[in-house]
């Protein structure tokens, strides 16, 4: 396989989880209203479980794939994601769409995680940073086309051809890998499944304090981010009344992000991780304190134009701070990098879920539950990055 080829192979791969959850996002108010919804705010759960099963797989396609070998889980996650998505399109209620798209989470994750295995077995230093920066390329355009794409297809097809669409892509995928991609582990190198190690990244994990307090805050930052996308489509369409427009401002959102993990790429080399996180940090949290106190004192719906005002910036923050977040929470953990990244992976998914699960059920017709959240989570953000850096020298 050519490197441009495996590039492609590996943006595709790890995309397979943007693109299940971005494309769903116009209609979920369609499959809620088809499978008997009664509370509005249920609806989110078509998000919330795709989440929870990638945080409860995450901590364990790593470890497994150290002993077995990358392409046995990864047949194993995507059998597992086409397993959910035949669940859903043929789901007659509610609680069956939940399993299917717990199935689907659950699935993702290991293509997700073992792909980037695949890059490191493979490449190392400049070179995987390079591979790595051509994928995440591809990887930044799907929240700006997806949901656009599921749009498109409720104007010709019914909700169920979205899945019919991710079962397609999921296929089509794992017959690339099985045709193309050989195992990037040999045998020599593989190490016995133990769940001693994962126990002992964990504990390792939770005693040091960059790691876990890095790890919290990514939690708290993606929380945030998570309570927007379950509540994206209610904001959007039922308060502001967008319609198929929806698509159109999430992609520029989605934009603002992807800018700001390319300006992130040329300036953290010259100005350091922390710095550009204490940056991003305190532009979110002050522009969403003072978001906060004008929806506050207006008492009414801001306009939409003044949403968007604070969004943009706001989510070109975000985008600093996720990567750079993880990276810092994996800092001091190199020598267990492997079942540190799942552990680190794991935690960060379950804390951003439920945190992201209480803002998008808070939803009450307005935006104040998300200002709130954005305000509140990123200043004790500031607080705990402050006292994970106390005693360190500014980088």
């Amino acid at each position: 396989m050519r490197r441009s080829e495996f590039v492609a192979l590996v943006a595709v791969t790890i995309s397979l989880v943007a693109l299940a959850i971005d494309s769903m996002l116009p209609a979920i108010g369609q499959i809620a209203s088809d499978l008997g919804v009664r509370d509005p705010n249920d609806r989110q759960l078509v998000i919330t479980m795709l989440f929870l099963g990638l945080a409860a797989a995450q901590m364990i396609y790593g470890p497994l794939s150290d002993s077995l070998g990358r392409k046995a889980p990864m047949y194993a996650g995507f059998g597992i994601f086409l397993l959910g998505s035949l669940v859903s399109i043929f789901a007659v209620n509610f609680t069956m769409m939940l399993v299917g798209r717990l199935l689907q989470g659950i699935g993702a994750a290991g293509p997700r995680i073992l792909a980037v295995a695949m890059v490191r077995d493979l490449y190392q230093g400049n070179a995987m940073a390079s591979i790595m920066s051509m994928a995440m390329a591809v990887f930044i355009l799907v929240p700006i086309i997806a949901p656009a794409l599921g749009q498109l297809i409720l104007l010709f097809a019914p909700w169920q051809a979205i899945f019919v669409l991710l079962l397609v892509l999921g296929a089509a995928a794992l017959a690339w890998h099985v045709q193309r991609q050989h195992e990037t582990l040999p045998p020599e190198r593989r190490l016995p499944f133990s769940a001693t190690r994962i126990w002992q990244a964990i504990a390792e994990t939770c005693r040091n304090r960059i790691a876990l307090g890095y790890t919290i805050v990514a939690g708290f930052i993606f929380g945030a981010f998570v309570g927007y996308l379950t509540s994206s489509q209610q904001i959007f369409q039922e308060i502001y009344g967008v319609g198929r427009l929806f698509a159109v401002y999430f992609g520029a959102l989605a934009v603002a992000i992807g800018i700001a993990a390319i300006t992130n790429s040329k300036l953290v080399m010259k100005y350091g991780m922390r710095r550009m996180c204490r940056w991003a940090l305190g532009i979110g949290c002050g522009l969403s304190i003072a978001f906060w106190l004008y929806v506050a004192a207006v008492d009414s719906q801001p306009p939409l134009h003044l949403l968007m005002a604070y969004l943009l910036p706001v989510f070109f923050a975000f985008g600093v701070l996720f990567g750079n977040f993880n990276a810092l929470a994996m800092e001091p953990l190199g020598h267990i990098a492997g079942v540190a990244a799942a552990v680190v992976g794991s935690f960060t998914t379950f804390i951003s879920l439920a945190i992201g699960t209480l803002i998008g059920q808070a939803y009450d017709g307005s935006v104040m539950p998300l200002v709130s959240g954005f305000a509140g989570l990123s200043a004790l953000s500031l607080l705990l990055m402050g006292w994970v850096e106390r005693g360190r020298k500014p980088a």
